[in-house]
């Protein structure tokens, strides 16, 4: 009975120390070697300043920005609150909210229908992306108020669009922060 207890718990320390401890390392440091910036968020730097990540959405309401989907997760993009609302698609609440940003988005393009991203939230709502359609909703604004040609936004959606990855998974899409940083590049260099 002694010997079993002391195998059992040489055991328990050793495969502790193998799969809490040196695992752990060993694959946290191959991805620090591999995929640097994968592991470590897709942070996007400007000029010493951490402004974002490829991978986590952030609002952008300022006049001359695209939009990005609206978020459940806390007071909005907030990592640590991530998730969706939970709202049965019959839900008096949600349907109050999506009817007040229709409400909101409508003036942009009159009787014109309002891609279903800009009024939804994903299920993490954390999404960075939104879809061509809503990328496309937009440009009109956009264009208008940076004093920029439709066509010229319009190129540099063309150019942030993404297909589906491996040829068929996923929907194609548009990170709204990387387009929005080339939105600054090209207005800037005007």
């Amino acid at each position: 009975m002694r010997r079993n207890l002391i195998t059992a718990l040489l055991y328990t320390v050793v495969t502790t120390v193998i799969f809490g401890l040196v695992y752990p390392f060993v694959v946290t440091g191959l991805a620090q070697v591999l995929f640097h910036d994968k592991a470590n968020g897709q942070l996007i730097e400007q000029n010493g300043q951490l402004i974002g990540s490829r991978i986590i959405g952030q609002p952008f309401t300022a006049a001359g920005y695209f939009r990005s989907r609206p978020s459940a997760a806390g007071n909005g993009y907030d990592a640590s609150n991530s998730g969706g609302s939970n709202y049965a698609p019959t839900s008096k609440k949600l349907i109050d909210r999506v009817a007040g940003d229709v409400a909101g988005l409508q003036p942009e393009h009159p009787n014109t229908t309002i891609p279903i991203d800009l009024v939804t939230a994903s299920a993490s709502g954390l999404d960075p992306d939104i879809s061509p359609a809503a990328a496309e909703f937009q440009v009109e604004r956009v264009a208008h108020e940076r004093h920029l040609s439709e066509d010229a936004v319009r190129k540099l959606v063309s150019q942030h669009t993404e297909g589906r990855q491996l040829g068929f998974l996923g929907e194609p899409r548009v990170n709204v922060l990387l387009l929005n940083l080339d939105l600054d590049r090209l207005t800037a260099s005007k």
